[in-house]
């Protein structure tokens, strides 16, 4: 199943502080199998509402711009729901809601893939939201999915997000899945959970790649 996702090493999932601690809901997924040793899980999604935007002209910045937006009110919301924590861009566009929607607390990970066609970040909508209650967007750039049964093998490290970095966890995730019986049938995607703000040696990385 192709997933079009994206994660942040320059962006800020935010209630974050420079030692890592944070308030942001995280994307709930069941433990098949673990490998302390090498900070290995297998893992199922049973279910995920993901919200999606391109990487394109100004890549990271305008897709997070994009969808900081929605998650802000650009939706056809009529409730207002109340963020579970701030989100830190460094930028102006930050303010730029329009609160004429639903407000929705951001959830991590945000999610990135750069493989597959066009790069696409990807916000988890929190728990409770289903395809159905999931406000539409009113930007058309933002677009709404369902994702179900994702299994994975993910590697969690700590550092930056940078090439060499992921390159490195990548190729001992590549190596424990084909040693341990499973195939893989997805690109691998970056997964942050910390804003720049967090020292890199306290930040949670991820790197996930698609398993039977």
């Amino acid at each position: 199943m192709k997933l079009l996702l994206f994660v942040i090493a320059s962006l800020s999932l935010v209630g974050c502080s420079v030692f890592g601690q944070s308030n942001v809901e995280t994307a709930p997924y069941t433990l098949l199998k673990a490998d302390p040793e090498q900070n290995i899980e297998v893992r199922i999604y049973d279910e995920m509402i993901l919200v999606s935007a391109e990487m394109s002209g100004e890549g990271r910045n305008s897709a997070f711009r994009k969808l900081f937006r929605y998650i802000s009110g650009e939706n056809e919301g009529a409730n207002e729901i109340s963020m579970t924590a701030p989100v830190f861009m460094g930028q102006a566009e930050q303010a730029e809601s329009n609160n004429k929607g639903t407000e929705i607390a951001m959830t991590a990970p945000v999610f990135m893939e750069t493989k597959a066609g066009t790069p696409k970040m990807s916000f988890v909508m929190p728990a409770e939201f289903t395809l159905q209650t999931t406000p539409r967007p009113t930007n058309p750039d933002v677009t709404v999915s369902e994702l179900k049964n994702y299994k994975v093998a993910a590697i969690t490290f700590s550092g930056t997000l940078s090439r060499r970095n992921v390159a490195k966890h990548t190729e001992v995730l590549t190596n424990w899945i084909s040693t341990n019986g499973y195939a893989a049938i997805g690109q691998p995607v970056e997964a942050g959970y910390n804003g720049p703000m967090t020292l890199p040696m306290l930040r949670r990385n991820e790197v996930l790649i698609e398993i039977k």
